[in-house]
């Protein structure tokens, strides 16, 4: 199994950029689809975008299509966010994950493993 560290969250103004980076450890990275989620309070985890293991295909929620662009560098084992124009709604703890198909990224349970994820608040 993969471990999983996210960085790069932060305090933004709306309107403004960040760019969240996943470090990950295993041998099978390389083959696993990667995926963004996020979780505000009260609120249910949910997949916000997700990357093929070859990088070929990718996912977005239809809130951030458009703002927000995943990608993936296996051989540093890191996965991306790209996140533009954020907007006070996209505030919410951001985690990373794997699974062995892009599809089954959606079917992750918060009782899953996770790493620690990474605060994002955007302020209006």
């Amino acid at each position: 199994q993969v471990q999983l560290v996210e960085s790069g969250g932060g305090l933004v103004q709306a309107g403004g950029s960040l760019r969240l980076s996943c470090a990950a450890s295993g041998r099978t990275f390389s083959k696993y689809a990667m995926g963004w989620f996020r979780q505000a309070p009260g609120k249910e985890r949910e997949l916000v975008a997700g990357i093929s293991w070859s990088g070929s295909r990718t996912y977005y929620a239809d809130s951030v299509k458009g703002r927000f662009t995943i990608s993936r560098d296996n051989a540093k084992n890191t996965v991306y966010l790209q996140m533009n124009s954020l907007k006070p709604e996209d505030t919410a703890v951001y985690y990373c994950n794997a699974d062995s198909l892009l599809d089954r990224l959606s079917r992750k349970k918060e009782s899953d493993y996770w790493g620690q994820g990474t605060q994002v608040t955007v302020s209006s």
